[in-house]
């Protein structure tokens, strides 16, 4: 009886099968490998061309993955004048997408102290050149119950699953008090495209028009302080607190001569990005912790002390945290170390 591990991969013959039909964009569906996985069910593949060049293909498989909000959000996105892959060919129906290849070179594994600059501020010129054409109703709204359902994955699988804690009422109140305090300031701010995994992982570094913006398909309307967060407190590398101040100030100073309606003072909009990455690193928290415990990818786990730091190092700026400070503290100290970490 063969393994599951050696069972033809039936997914990979429908893609072949489908490239092979392909006219419009001939490709050479034998030189298929490999680009790169996802946290998702997605798998990526390179595909060399007929005409010399490659196409990335997306097999995104039904009913765990939907292709068509991706198609939409690149549709809209790519109006805005920001880079991301075209479309060549598609089947919605069975989760194949023909795209063009945005290289494989990521701002991750670009970013150094000499080139950092340099790609942020490319970053923050796409980012403000995006927020500025936002319009209403073209994406899902990032309201109240989406936001607060990522706080509680913080409760749940972080908490509950990673630390294996059952809270006391006193301590659900804590949080619970916690999460509508970052919500009203959340739902306060301005509303604009919000592309809600702008991070080094997802920025492609490009000779022209760069960066190149992928894995964009949970695009949303919301607050105008996510993205910068998510770009400049990234859960896969770390800035001193002077350049992130640095260039957080820099964008503002942007996206008000663009028209954006940030806060009218950097203070106030500084709390507002403190507050949003906040939000932001808790719910980090809880999906790395459920890949892990749910999905059984690991490779998360060395980020979480991180987006830890990043958590406690905000939530003590600021009085109306001090409860979750204490509370995250105590927790940590009772029960992190059986899973070996310190944070």
């Amino acid at each position: 009886m063969s393994s599951s591990s050696s069972a033809p991969d039936l997914r990979l013959s429908e893609l072949h099968a489908w490239l092979d039909t392909l006219a419009d964009t001939p490709v050479l569906s034998s030189t298929l490998r490999p680009a790169s996985a996802d946290a998702s069910f997605r798998r990526y593949f390179r595909v060399d061309t007929k005409d010399g060049s490659t196409a990335i293909v997306m097999d995104a498989p039904p009913p765990q993955e939907d292709v068509r909000p991706f198609v939409k959000v690149a549709g809209l996105f790519g109006a805005t004048g920001v880079t991301v892959p075209k479309i060549l060919a598609q089947d919605p129906a069975r989760g194949f997408l023909l795209l063009t290849d945005l290289g494989s070179t990521t701002y991750l594994n670009q970013l150094t102290a000499d080139s950092a600059h340099k790609l942020y501020m490319d970053a923050i010129e796409a980012l403000i050149l995006l927020q500025a054409q936002s319009k209403p109703e073209a994406l899902p709204e990032y309201d109240r119950p989406l936001l607060l359902r990522e706080l509680e994955l913080f409760r749940e699988w972080y908490i509950g699953k990673h630390l294996g804690v059952t809270l006391t009422d006193e301590q659900n109140a804590v949080l619970t008090k916690t999460f509508d305090a970052i919500l009203a300031n959340n739902l306060a701010q301005p509303q604009v495209y919000v592309h809600r995994d702008y991070h080094s992982r997802n920025l492609m570094v490009l000779p022209a028009g760069n960066p190149g913006i992928i894995d964009f398909q949970d695009a949303v309307y919301g607050p105008i302080t996510y993205d910068l967060v998510s770009l400049l407190r990234d859960a896969y590398i770390q800035w001193d607190e002077e350049l992130v101040l640095d260039w957080a100030i820099r964008y503002w100073e942007k996206a008000r001569r663009a028209g954006l309606p940030v806060a009218p003072d950097i203070d106030s909009f500084y709390r507002d990005f403190e507050w949003m990455g906040l939000q932001r690193h808790l719910k980090v928290l809880g999906i790395f912790a459920r890949l892990y415990h749910r999905d059984g990818k690991d490779a998360y786990l060395k980020d979480m002390p991180l987006v830890m730091e990043y958590t406690l190092k905000t939530a003590r700026r600021y009085v109306a945290f001090t409860p979750l400070v204490r509370l995250i503290e105590k927790l940590e100290q009772e029960h992190a170390p059986k899973f070996g970490y310190t944070f």
